[in-house]
């Protein structure tokens, strides 16, 4: 027996469907158990569990071959084009939300669009038996020593909506080092221009910027070294998540309820204006930038006063 699971999106997205992929996998322990989701992603895929075999699969392409599929698990979005790329392969049973264009969708659960991301695939596989624990959301990885204690920025983001402007981080940045920490500025190879940019204004050595230079291991590991990571709404909030490393999130046209980090765990503070805003906009989130490098700094003291519980009751029942 064969199961595929479709998670064809990104670092963050990858990472809040880590509950939903481990109920996948205890499930269905017995048969081969397939995730379509980005290659580079494969580093952490290995330390989720649950999984024998990676699909690089990216968006909403066709899958090609993935061979017999007994059941098909859609974890992707809410379709139709995610739901037709399963059928594709000719799956004898389809786990998905419900979708009016899609048939054999028909009696499913409903899509919520204000439903968080984590809780909306746990709640999936419930409603087909299948247990998925929400705060099932710990990653074992391997700290890099070299960057025990750092303060980690992170400014970059997907779209523009969710981006506070690069001079806010440098000063943030540039508290944290005035007061005797190690900063890190980290980013993909895009981002480095604007993570260079932050790096320059904080007077940052040479050595502080990592953007462009890891790959996703590379930046679990030092994540997971951290003091205290720092960022927007984008994938490195969820590494924190994963590693149980101290952060501040700032929040923009997404609510934190939607995106943010488990409520239980104060060692993730986010930082959310209160008003909603489009999430693909040009430009930085009107929200977004009602808050203020004072704001950071007060959160930050209060994740770090929150760090020495972080280790508490760590998740159980993780297929590793």
């Amino acid at each position: 027996m064969s199961v595929l699971m479709l998670r064809a999106l990104g670092l963050g997205d990858l990472l809040t469907a880590v509950p939903a992929i481990r109920g996948v996998g205890r499930a269905f322990a017995s048969s081969r158990r397939v995730l379509a989701t980005p290659a580079a992603l494969a580093p952490l895929v290995e330390r989720i569990g649950g999984v024998d075999a990676l699909h690089d699969a990216s968006g909403l392409e066709p899958l090609g071959d993935v061979g017999d599929v007994d059941v098909a698990f859609n974890l992707h979005g809410s379709g139709p084009q995610s739901h037709r790329a399963l059928l594709a392969t000719r799956p004898r049973r389809l786990v998905a939300f419900e979708h009016p264009d899609i048939v054999e969708s028909a009696g499913s659960p409903r899509w919520d669009a204000d439903e968080h991301e984590v809780a909306r695939w746990c709640r999936l596989l419930r409603s087909s038996g299948i247990d998925a624990e929400d705060r099932d959301l710990d990653v074992e990885v391997e700290p890099d020593r070299s960057f025990d204690g750092a303060t980690v920025v992170h400014p970059g983001a997907a779209s523009a909506a969710r981006r506070w402007p690069v001079e806010r981080w440098a000063a943030v940045a540039r508290a944290e080092r005035d007061a005797g920490r190690r900063v890190v500025v980290t980013g993909s190879s895009a981002e480095e221009p604007s993570a260079g940019r932050v790096a320059d204004l904080a007077g940052l050595p040479a050595s502080s910027l990592l953007a462009g230079r890891t790959d996703v291991a590379a930046l679990a590991s030092v994540v997971a070294a951290a003091d205290v990571v720092l960022c927007g709404d984008t994938g490195v909030a969820h590494l924190a998540t994963a590693t149980r490393t101290p952060s501040v999130i700032l929040f923009g046209p997404t609510p934190p309820s939607t995106w943010g980090p488990p409520p239980d765990r104060a060692w993730h503070v986010a930082l959310w204006a209160g008003r909603r805003g489009d999430p693909h906009a040009d430009g930085a989130d009107e929200g977004l930038l009602e808050i203020g490098v004072d704001d950071v700094l007060g959160a930050i003291a209060r994740a770090r006063a929150w760090a020495p519980q972080r280790f508490g009751a760590l998740a159980t029942g993780a297929s590793r």
